[in-house]
């Protein structure tokens, strides 16, 4: 019987093949278990050669992959390095520092979106697919950020944004021109109605992400089209088999060039209601709810990964808008063949909504620890957790969930970079979380660059159903422009971010005192404890592949939890309040080795109780 298992065990390993013969050979001169060997070591030899490594061991239930290990940063190429000098950053910008993101550890680069756009929407409102955005350069400088990101044994991924284009794009250029035209079913077109009183209204009641309809009437064809962001940016109609194939077509040129795979913007959404009705007053409170996850949006994820992804050794991440937690093993269990990863958004909007005048309301540890909790428990080892709390679209982390006053900046920012890196899921990073980068203090309407605050003003504001005074006191706090102000570089003018006088988007006005250069020369900063905690990560498999336990579910101020994977334990405590706190481990717990911790000066180890200082994360191997 222990023969057997020695068998199950190696069929778990890299070299399946070569041990199996050589235990045969054993057997065979032991138990001259002749014809057993024979077929045991055809079938090694046929796995060994025919089925990757991976495949062919499991790590706690789950198949290991490269972007279930990996650190994802995300960087967003307007305010990240301007190498010109014109304000912009660029893609040579980027090249430039790939020896500090080196450096700092991760090992998957996200870029935000570099193709040609008009810049409605900061690049999200594609012109061209296969081009390179003149401000950020051109393919050539694209292909050399490839070549250098490859060098460096990282990998790049990049977005597809699919669910909608340009209204410059040549194909909603000929869609727009005639009822007639190759490409008007490319879009969507609806009539739309007329009022009792003879004018023309859209052909349902959909809000568009930026305030007012979704729909838009063309003068030309005198049809609506629909956009459920921008009215620059129409809606492809995936119905349409020829949209999907120049979608396909589009994957397989990043791909072949290099790129490790792609960050699917708003992807639930390529799948309309059937019909485009009304919505209810109930769905009209979470229009994205009801807007996600269509009757065949499974059906063009299959044939996405069976025409294009499953062909590469890639990565592929689903901005899930709209996506609940129990919808999400539709999307990605490794057993469909849809995608590999998805982002929930329930952290990352507790206390927010997505509608109206977005506010930050309160919330509390409890509310955050049991999305987590619920995380662990409703994902199975077939489905791939993200754990995230910043990127291009939401306001920093410190400044959101933490303390961003000089006293508890650091540690409150090193805390929620422990978290996210030790918690279930791959991890990612917004450029500018590893220096504990804060909110912008907004004062007036000028100050914003982004289309969602502008058309929000006009809406609420300029309509008299909100002052202008509540408007940009919430906006300040929720508003996307928060995360999009240029990285903080160095001391000198502009952060260093530019050697020109006008930066696309002011500077955050703390960039003296925060920033890498600074950051860099102290042992004690964020940037440092960023490095040691991926580093840590790196070499440590319960983080990636270990099961979760929270430890205390119902602390107001504690996220105590272990990873576990065999006879590896680790344990984390973290103190989520300005205020010192002595906190006794539950479950007869004690801590064992200090491996590391968010305050230089902190010691202590084996013990059950622990004198937390504020905003203090700890680490401890058990």
């Amino acid at each position: 019987m222990s023969e057997l298992n020695s068998v199950e065990e190696l069929s778990r390993g890299r070299h399946f093949g070569r041990e199996v013969i050589i235990l045969c050979v054993r057997w065979y001169l032991h138990y001259k278990l002749t014809v057993l060997c024979i077929a045991i070591a055809i079938v090694s030899g046929l796995l060994s050669l025919g089925v990757p490594a991976s495949a062919q061991r499991l790590i706690n239930g789950y198949e290991p992959k490269w972007w279930k290990e990996a650190v994802v940063y995300q960087i967003y190429p307007r305010s990240f390095k301007d190498s010109n000098g014109d304000g912009i950053g660029d893609l040579p910008g980027i090249t430039s520092k790939l020896d500090y993101l080196q450096k700092l550890g991760v090992n998957v680069i996200w870029l935000s979106p570099h193709f040609d756009s008009p810049n409605a929407d900061n690049g999200y409102d594609i012109r061209d697919y296969r081009k390179v955005m003149k401000e950020f350069g051109d393919m050539a400088d694209f292909d050399i950020l490839l070549a250098g990101i490859r060098q460096r044994h990282m990998r790049l991924i990049i977005d597809l944004v699919v669910n909608h284009t340009s209204d410059e794009h040549k194909w909603f250029v000929e869609s727009r021109s005639s009822k007639t035209n190759p490409y008007r079913d490319f879009y969507i077109w609806r009539p739309g109605h007329t009022a009792p009183d003879g004018t023309r209204i859209p052909p349902n009641n959909y809000p568009s992400y930026f305030s007012g309809s979704a729909w838009t009437l063309d003068p030309t064809t005198k049809e609506y089209y629909l956009h459920y962001f921008a009215a620059k940016q129409p809606d492809l109609n995936w119905e349409n088999p020829k949209v999907r194939e120049e979608v396909f077509s589009l994957m397989r040129f990043w791909l072949d060039k290099g790129v490790s795979g792609f960050r699917m913007d708003v992807i639930p959404l390529v799948s309309k209601p059937t019909g485009l009705p009304d919505l209810s007053p109930e769905q009209l409170k979470a229009p994205p709810n009801a807007y996600a996850n269509g009757p065949h949006l499974a059906e063009y994820l299959r044939q996405m990964d069976r025409e294009v992804l499953s062909k590469y050794d890639d990565m592929s991440v689903g901005e899930a808008t709209g996506t609940t937690l129990a919808q999400t093993g539709n999307l990605v269990d490794d057993r469909r063949h849809e995608l590999n990863m998805i982002f929930n958004f329930d952290a990352i909007k507790l206390g927010r909504a997505d509608f109206g005048l977005s506010t930050l309301g309160p919330w509390s540890l409890p509310e955050l620890k049991a999305i987590y909790d619920s995380h662990a428990r409703v994902l199975t080892k077939h489905d791939w957790d993200t754990v995230f709390l910043s990127n291009h679209d939401n306001p920093r982390i410190v400044s959101t969930f933490g303390d961003d006053s000089p006293a508890m900046r650091v540690p409150s920012a090193k805390l929620f970079e422990t978290m996210i890196l030790t918690l279930r899921g791959t991890p990612f990073l917004f450029e500018g979380d590893e220096l504990g980068m804060t909110d912008f203090p907004f004062k007036t309407l000028s100050d914003y660059d982004d289309i969602a605050v502008k058309n929000a003003y006009k809406a609420l504001v300029d309509t008299g159903k909100v002052s202008a005074q509540a408007f940009l006191s919430a906006e300040a706090k929720v508003a996307r422009d928060n995360a999009r102000t240029p990285m903080q570089w160095d001391s000198s003018p502009q952060a260093g971010f530019t050697t020109g006088a006008h930066p696309w988007l002011a500077v955050n006005p703390n960039y003296e005192q925060i920033n890498a250069a600074q950051e860099e020369s102290d042992p004690a900063s964020v940037l440092n404890y960023v490095r040691a905690l991926i580093a840590l990560r790196a070499h440590t498999q319960a983080f990636v592949y270990g099961d979760f336990e929270d430890l205390d579910p119902q602390h107001p101020h504690v996220f105590a939890y272990t990873r576990t994977l065999g006879t590896q334990k680790y344990l984390i405590v973290e103190n989520f309040s300005s205020t010192p706190i002595t906190y006794s481990l539950p479950k007869n717990l004690t801590a064992g080795k200090l491996l590391l911790s968010d305050i230089p000066t902190s010691h202590q180890a084996n013990t059950t109780t622990l004198n937390l200082a504020p905003w203090e994360s700890r680490i401890y191997k058990q």
